[in-house]
Protein backbone atom coordinates (compact mmCIF):
# COMPACT_ATOMS: atom_id res chain seq x y z
CA UNK A 1 0.00 0.00 0.00
CA UNK A 2 1.68 3.63 -0.84
CA UNK A 3 1.80 5.73 2.09
CA UNK A 4 1.19 9.43 1.04
CA UNK A 5 3.36 12.19 2.71
CA UNK A 6 1.27 14.52 4.89
CA UNK A 7 1.82 17.57 2.80
CA UNK A 8 0.06 14.84 -0.07
CA UNK A 9 -3.04 14.40 1.87
CA UNK A 10 -2.81 18.27 2.62
CA UNK A 11 -2.85 18.92 -1.19
CA UNK A 12 -5.34 16.33 -2.43
CA UNK A 13 -7.76 17.69 0.04
CA UNK A 14 -7.04 21.40 -1.41
CA UNK A 15 -7.32 20.06 -4.73
CA UNK A 16 -11.09 19.01 -4.16
CA UNK A 17 -11.98 22.44 -1.81
CA UNK A 18 -10.51 24.34 -5.22
CA UNK A 19 -13.49 23.09 -6.93
CA UNK A 20 -16.16 23.81 -4.40
CA UNK A 21 -14.38 27.32 -4.06
CA UNK A 22 -15.10 29.27 -6.80
CA UNK A 23 -15.31 33.23 -7.69
CA UNK A 24 -12.75 34.06 -4.74
CA UNK A 25 -13.51 38.08 -4.53
CA UNK A 26 -10.24 40.10 -4.26
CA UNK A 27 -9.76 43.84 -3.28
CA UNK A 28 -6.63 45.16 -3.65
CA UNK A 29 -5.37 48.69 -2.11
CA UNK A 30 -2.84 50.42 -3.62
CA UNK A 31 -2.76 48.51 -6.94
CA UNK A 32 -0.38 51.27 -8.84
CA UNK A 33 2.93 50.16 -7.41
CA UNK A 34 5.07 47.50 -8.92
CA UNK A 35 3.98 44.49 -6.46
CA UNK A 36 0.30 46.08 -7.07
CA UNK A 37 1.18 44.87 -10.73
CA UNK A 38 2.44 42.08 -10.33
CA UNK A 39 -0.33 40.84 -8.49
CA UNK A 40 -2.70 42.21 -10.57
CA UNK A 41 -0.55 39.74 -13.17
CA UNK A 42 -0.52 37.00 -11.57
CA UNK A 43 -4.38 36.93 -10.31
CA UNK A 44 -5.18 37.73 -13.79
CA UNK A 45 -4.83 34.07 -14.49
CA UNK A 46 -5.51 32.78 -11.46
CA UNK A 47 -8.61 30.08 -12.07
CA UNK A 48 -10.84 31.08 -8.70
CA UNK A 49 -10.01 34.47 -8.50
CA UNK A 50 -12.55 37.66 -9.40
CA UNK A 51 -10.81 40.84 -8.82
CA UNK A 52 -13.59 43.47 -7.65
CA UNK A 53 -11.79 46.61 -7.03
CA UNK A 54 -8.26 48.06 -7.65
CA UNK A 55 -7.40 51.41 -5.53
CA UNK A 56 -5.54 54.20 -5.64
CA UNK A 57 -5.84 58.02 -4.74
CA UNK A 58 -3.70 59.57 -7.44
CA UNK A 59 -5.26 57.34 -10.54
CA UNK A 60 -8.96 57.21 -9.53
CA UNK A 61 -10.80 56.84 -12.44
CA UNK A 62 -7.75 55.87 -14.79
CA UNK A 63 -8.27 52.49 -16.48
CA UNK A 64 -6.12 50.01 -15.11
CA UNK A 65 -4.83 49.14 -18.79
CA UNK A 66 -4.01 52.39 -19.57
CA UNK A 67 -1.49 52.38 -16.51
CA UNK A 68 -0.22 48.86 -17.39
CA UNK A 69 -0.89 47.66 -20.96
CA UNK A 70 0.36 43.92 -20.51
CA UNK A 71 -3.39 43.89 -18.69
CA UNK A 72 -4.63 45.35 -21.77
CA UNK A 73 -7.71 42.10 -22.40
CA UNK A 74 -7.17 40.95 -19.06
CA UNK A 75 -8.39 43.80 -16.45
CA UNK A 76 -11.35 46.23 -17.99
CA UNK A 77 -11.85 48.00 -13.98
CA UNK A 78 -10.81 50.87 -13.19
CA UNK A 79 -8.38 52.24 -10.32
CA UNK A 80 -10.97 53.71 -7.52
CA UNK A 81 -10.74 55.97 -4.42
CA UNK A 82 -9.87 53.50 -1.20
CA UNK A 83 -13.50 54.02 0.46
CA UNK A 84 -14.23 51.15 3.27
CA UNK A 85 -17.55 50.19 1.51
CA UNK A 86 -16.13 49.85 -2.15
CA UNK A 87 -14.35 46.36 -0.20
CA UNK A 88 -17.65 45.23 0.89
CA UNK A 89 -18.28 41.28 -0.35
CA UNK A 90 -14.28 40.82 -0.60
CA UNK A 91 -13.26 37.44 0.80
CA UNK A 92 -9.78 38.52 0.56
CA UNK A 93 -8.30 42.29 0.03
CA UNK A 94 -4.47 42.33 -0.56
CA UNK A 95 -2.91 45.94 0.62
CA UNK A 96 0.31 46.92 -1.62
CA UNK A 97 0.66 49.87 -0.14
CA UNK A 98 3.55 51.91 1.29
CA UNK A 99 4.80 51.31 5.22
CA UNK A 100 1.84 52.81 7.35
CA UNK A 101 -1.38 52.61 4.91
CA UNK A 102 -2.06 48.89 6.05
CA UNK A 103 -2.22 49.53 9.36
CA UNK A 104 -4.91 52.11 8.74
CA UNK A 105 -7.24 49.79 6.82
CA UNK A 106 -6.67 45.81 8.65
CA UNK A 107 -9.62 46.17 11.31
CA UNK A 108 -12.36 47.54 9.50
CA UNK A 109 -11.23 44.47 7.13
CA UNK A 110 -10.64 42.27 9.74
CA UNK A 111 -14.50 43.12 11.24
CA UNK A 112 -16.42 42.43 7.56
CA UNK A 113 -14.77 38.89 7.59
CA UNK A 114 -12.40 39.12 4.61
CA UNK A 115 -8.60 38.08 4.54
CA UNK A 116 -6.27 40.98 5.34
CA UNK A 117 -2.37 40.32 3.21
CA UNK A 118 -0.26 43.19 3.77
CA UNK A 119 2.53 43.13 1.31
CA UNK A 120 4.18 46.11 3.19
CA UNK A 121 5.84 45.40 6.57
CA UNK A 122 3.20 47.31 9.39
CA UNK A 123 2.74 43.72 10.97
CA UNK A 124 5.65 41.69 10.19
CA UNK A 125 7.10 43.08 13.56
CA UNK A 126 5.85 41.71 16.96
CA UNK A 127 6.70 44.70 19.15
CA UNK A 128 5.63 48.16 18.05
CA UNK A 129 8.48 49.83 19.67
CA UNK A 130 10.73 48.40 17.50
CA UNK A 131 8.38 48.86 14.79
CA UNK A 132 8.11 52.73 15.65
CA UNK A 133 12.43 52.80 15.68
CA UNK A 134 12.66 51.46 12.24
CA UNK A 135 10.22 53.01 10.60
CA UNK A 136 9.64 56.47 12.15
CA UNK A 137 6.35 56.57 13.04
CA UNK A 138 3.91 55.01 16.04
CA UNK A 139 2.01 52.13 14.99
CA UNK A 140 -1.70 52.69 15.11
CA UNK A 141 -2.84 49.03 15.62
CA UNK A 142 -0.34 47.79 17.97
CA UNK A 143 -3.32 45.24 19.50
CA UNK A 144 -3.30 43.49 16.38
CA UNK A 145 0.26 42.71 15.98
CA UNK A 146 0.02 39.16 18.11
CA UNK A 147 -2.83 38.33 15.49
CA UNK A 148 -0.57 38.69 12.48
CA UNK A 149 0.49 35.74 11.20
CA UNK A 150 4.27 35.68 9.44
CA UNK A 151 3.76 34.84 5.96
CA UNK A 152 6.80 32.54 4.99
CA UNK A 153 4.82 29.18 3.73
CA UNK A 154 7.47 27.30 3.55
CA UNK A 155 8.10 28.06 7.84
CA UNK A 156 4.52 28.43 9.17
CA UNK A 157 2.03 26.62 6.74
CA UNK A 158 0.02 25.41 9.41
CA UNK A 159 -0.72 28.75 10.94
CA UNK A 160 -1.02 30.33 7.88
CA UNK A 161 -3.99 28.07 6.87
CA UNK A 162 -6.03 29.77 10.26
CA UNK A 163 -4.98 33.27 9.85
CA UNK A 164 -6.95 36.35 9.17
CA UNK A 165 -4.37 38.98 9.40
CA UNK A 166 -0.95 37.95 7.46
CA UNK A 167 2.13 39.65 6.97
CA UNK A 168 3.71 38.98 4.03
CA UNK A 169 7.42 38.99 4.31
CA UNK A 170 9.52 41.41 2.78
CA UNK A 171 11.77 40.36 0.10
CA UNK A 172 15.60 40.53 1.04
CA UNK A 173 14.07 38.13 4.60
CA UNK A 174 12.58 35.54 2.08
CA UNK A 175 15.83 34.88 0.55
CA UNK A 176 17.65 34.95 3.39
CA UNK A 177 15.33 33.06 5.81
CA UNK A 178 14.94 30.32 3.24
CA UNK A 179 18.35 30.09 2.66
CA UNK A 180 18.78 30.00 6.70
CA UNK A 181 16.19 27.85 7.73
CA UNK A 182 17.22 24.27 7.17
CA UNK A 183 20.35 25.05 8.99
CA UNK A 184 19.13 27.17 11.69
CA UNK A 185 16.34 24.52 12.29
CA UNK A 186 19.23 21.86 12.46
CA UNK A 187 21.23 23.50 14.85
CA UNK A 188 24.36 22.93 12.44
CA UNK A 189 25.42 26.28 12.62
CA UNK A 190 27.09 28.96 15.09
CA UNK A 191 24.41 31.85 14.96
CA UNK A 192 27.36 34.23 16.45
CA UNK A 193 28.50 34.53 13.24
CA UNK A 194 25.89 34.50 10.77
CA UNK A 195 27.18 37.09 7.73
CA UNK A 196 24.28 38.42 4.94
CA UNK A 197 25.25 40.13 1.86
CA UNK A 198 22.37 40.55 -0.29
CA UNK A 199 21.74 42.12 -3.66
CA UNK A 200 18.36 43.83 -5.08
CA UNK A 201 17.22 45.11 -8.34
CA UNK A 202 16.05 48.83 -8.31
CA UNK A 203 12.33 47.25 -8.17
CA UNK A 204 12.69 46.53 -4.94
CA UNK A 205 13.06 50.41 -4.23
CA UNK A 206 9.26 50.69 -5.55
CA UNK A 207 7.53 52.84 -8.72
CA UNK A 208 7.80 56.09 -7.26
CA UNK A 209 10.19 58.92 -8.54
CA UNK A 210 13.51 58.66 -6.91
CA UNK A 211 16.88 60.07 -8.00
CA UNK A 212 19.18 57.55 -6.57
CA UNK A 213 17.17 54.87 -8.97
CA UNK A 214 16.90 56.65 -12.15
CA UNK A 215 18.69 54.44 -14.61
CA UNK A 216 21.59 56.90 -15.08
CA UNK A 217 22.37 56.50 -11.63
CA UNK A 218 22.18 52.90 -11.17
CA UNK A 219 23.30 51.57 -14.87
CA UNK A 220 27.02 50.51 -14.49
CA UNK A 221 27.40 51.06 -10.96
CA UNK A 222 26.81 48.71 -7.79
CA UNK A 223 26.61 49.98 -4.44
CA UNK A 224 25.76 48.83 -0.47
CA UNK A 225 23.12 50.88 1.04
CA UNK A 226 22.02 50.47 4.95
CA UNK A 227 25.40 48.90 6.05
CA UNK A 228 24.51 50.77 9.64
CA UNK A 229 21.54 49.45 9.87
CA UNK A 230 18.67 48.73 7.69
CA UNK A 231 15.16 47.46 8.41
CA UNK A 232 15.24 44.40 7.19
CA UNK A 233 17.09 43.14 9.59
CA UNK A 234 15.20 43.16 12.57
CA UNK A 235 12.48 40.85 10.40
CA UNK A 236 15.37 38.63 9.48
CA UNK A 237 16.53 38.95 13.05
CA UNK A 238 12.90 38.13 14.75
CA UNK A 239 12.22 35.21 12.08
CA UNK A 240 15.70 33.52 12.81
CA UNK A 241 15.23 33.54 16.11
CA UNK A 242 11.71 31.83 16.02
CA UNK A 243 13.25 28.67 14.18
CA UNK A 244 16.20 28.79 16.09
CA UNK A 245 16.48 26.06 18.35
CA UNK A 246 18.40 27.58 20.68
CA UNK A 247 15.46 29.52 21.04
CA UNK A 248 16.93 33.49 20.69
CA UNK A 249 17.25 35.96 17.86
CA UNK A 250 20.89 34.69 16.29
CA UNK A 251 23.45 37.74 15.99
CA UNK A 252 23.11 38.19 12.10
CA UNK A 253 25.04 41.19 9.85
CA UNK A 254 22.79 41.97 7.09
CA UNK A 255 24.34 44.28 4.57
CA UNK A 256 22.11 45.45 0.89
CA UNK A 257 23.41 46.08 -1.83
CA UNK A 258 21.68 47.46 -5.10
CA UNK A 259 22.64 46.25 -8.89
CA UNK A 260 21.82 47.74 -12.29
CA UNK A 261 18.85 44.92 -12.94
CA UNK A 262 14.90 45.25 -12.65
CA UNK A 263 14.15 41.96 -10.73
CA UNK A 264 15.69 40.05 -8.35
CA UNK A 265 17.28 39.29 -4.96
CA UNK A 266 20.92 37.00 -4.96
CA UNK A 267 21.59 36.35 -0.98
CA UNK A 268 24.61 35.03 -0.10
CA UNK A 269 24.95 33.98 3.49
CA UNK A 270 28.38 33.04 5.15
CA UNK A 271 28.27 30.77 8.42
CA UNK A 272 30.21 28.96 10.72
CA UNK A 273 29.26 24.87 10.92
CA UNK A 274 29.49 23.89 14.16
CA UNK A 275 31.25 20.39 14.00
CA UNK A 276 33.45 21.57 11.40
CA UNK A 277 34.39 17.52 9.94
CA UNK A 278 30.66 17.75 8.82
CA UNK A 279 30.93 17.02 5.17
CA UNK A 280 29.33 19.47 2.78
CA UNK A 281 27.41 16.44 0.97
CA UNK A 282 25.36 16.08 4.53
CA UNK A 283 24.50 19.54 4.77
CA UNK A 284 23.54 19.57 1.01
CA UNK A 285 21.14 16.19 1.92
CA UNK A 286 19.80 18.19 5.09
CA UNK A 287 18.88 21.31 2.67
CA UNK A 288 17.42 18.14 0.11
CA UNK A 289 15.42 16.71 2.71
CA UNK A 290 13.68 20.19 4.22
CA UNK A 291 12.85 21.21 1.25
CA UNK A 292 11.89 17.52 -0.37
CA UNK A 293 8.21 18.62 -0.85
CA UNK A 294 8.27 22.51 -0.96
CA UNK A 295 6.87 23.23 -4.65
CA UNK A 296 8.52 26.76 -4.52
CA UNK A 297 12.11 25.73 -2.84
CA UNK A 298 14.64 23.87 -5.51
CA UNK A 299 18.15 22.97 -4.03
CA UNK A 300 20.56 23.04 -6.79
CA UNK A 301 23.23 19.68 -6.89
CA UNK A 302 26.16 20.28 -4.86
CA UNK A 303 28.79 22.69 -6.72
CA UNK A 304 25.76 24.51 -8.48
CA UNK A 305 25.42 27.90 -8.73
CA UNK A 306 21.91 30.00 -8.92
CA UNK A 307 20.90 32.68 -10.92
CA UNK A 308 19.03 36.00 -10.77
CA UNK A 309 17.36 34.81 -14.57
CA UNK A 310 16.46 31.37 -13.26
CA UNK A 311 13.66 32.95 -11.30
CA UNK A 312 12.78 35.92 -13.11
CA UNK A 313 9.00 36.58 -12.85
CA UNK A 314 8.59 33.16 -10.92
CA UNK A 315 7.34 32.39 -7.12
CA UNK A 316 10.38 30.18 -7.04
CA UNK A 317 13.63 30.10 -4.52
CA UNK A 318 16.61 28.53 -5.75
CA UNK A 319 19.33 27.14 -3.16
CA UNK A 320 22.79 26.45 -3.52
CA UNK A 321 25.19 25.36 -0.62
CA UNK A 322 28.85 25.27 -0.57
CA UNK A 323 31.39 25.02 2.03
CA UNK A 324 34.50 27.57 1.28
CA UNK A 325 37.90 25.83 0.75
CA UNK A 326 39.99 25.69 3.37
CA UNK A 327 37.93 26.60 6.07
CA UNK A 328 34.84 25.81 8.34
CA UNK A 329 32.50 28.04 6.68
CA UNK A 330 29.15 27.39 5.45
CA UNK A 331 28.06 29.60 1.91
CA UNK A 332 24.54 29.21 0.94
CA UNK A 333 23.04 31.07 -2.07
CA UNK A 334 19.45 31.96 -2.78
CA UNK A 335 18.09 33.69 -5.12
CA UNK A 336 14.49 34.81 -5.92
CA UNK A 337 12.39 37.41 -7.59
CA UNK A 338 11.79 40.13 -5.36
CA UNK A 339 8.46 41.04 -6.73
CA UNK A 340 6.99 37.32 -7.19
CA UNK A 341 8.39 35.15 -4.20
CA UNK A 342 9.17 38.21 -2.41
CA UNK A 343 5.74 40.09 -2.66
CA UNK A 344 3.09 39.48 -5.01
CA UNK A 345 3.71 35.77 -5.82
CA UNK A 346 4.16 34.71 -2.08
CA UNK A 347 1.45 36.91 -1.20
CA UNK A 348 -1.29 34.43 -3.73
CA UNK A 349 0.61 31.26 -2.19
CA UNK A 350 -0.62 32.97 1.43
CA UNK A 351 -4.13 33.50 0.50
CA UNK A 352 -4.37 29.70 -1.31
CA UNK A 353 -3.09 28.55 1.78
CA UNK A 354 -5.97 30.45 3.81
CA UNK A 355 -8.70 29.40 1.35
CA UNK A 356 -8.32 25.81 1.46
CA UNK A 357 -6.81 25.90 -2.51
CA UNK A 358 -3.73 23.87 -3.52
CA UNK A 359 -0.94 26.39 -2.61
CA UNK A 360 0.59 26.33 -6.30
CA UNK A 361 -3.01 27.43 -7.88
CA UNK A 362 -2.03 30.53 -10.44
CA UNK A 363 1.30 29.85 -9.50
CA UNK A 364 3.23 27.40 -11.69
CA UNK A 365 4.01 29.38 -14.39
CA UNK A 366 8.06 28.95 -15.01
CA UNK A 367 10.76 31.81 -14.98
CA UNK A 368 11.17 33.65 -18.13
CA UNK A 369 14.09 33.54 -20.37
CA UNK A 370 16.06 35.49 -21.75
Amino acid sequence: MRVHSPLQIVNAVSTLLRNLKKDIRVGIIGGTGYTGAELLRLLAVHPNVRVEVITSRAEAGTRVSDIFPNLDGYQSLRFEEPLEESFKGCDVIFCATPNGVAMQHAQAVLESGAIFIDLAADFRLLDAGEWEQWYGQPHAKPELLDKAVYGLPEVFRTTIAQAKLVANPGCYPTASLLGLYPALAAGCINEATIVIDAKSGVTGAGRGANVATLFSEVSDSFKAYGASGHRHHPEISQIAGQISTQGQRPTITFIPHLVPMLRGIHATIYCDLTDPSMPIEDVHALYQTRYAEEAFVDVLPLSMHPETRSVKASNMCRIGVHKAVGSNKLVVLSVIDNLTKGAAGQAIQNMNLCLGLSETTGLLAPATLP
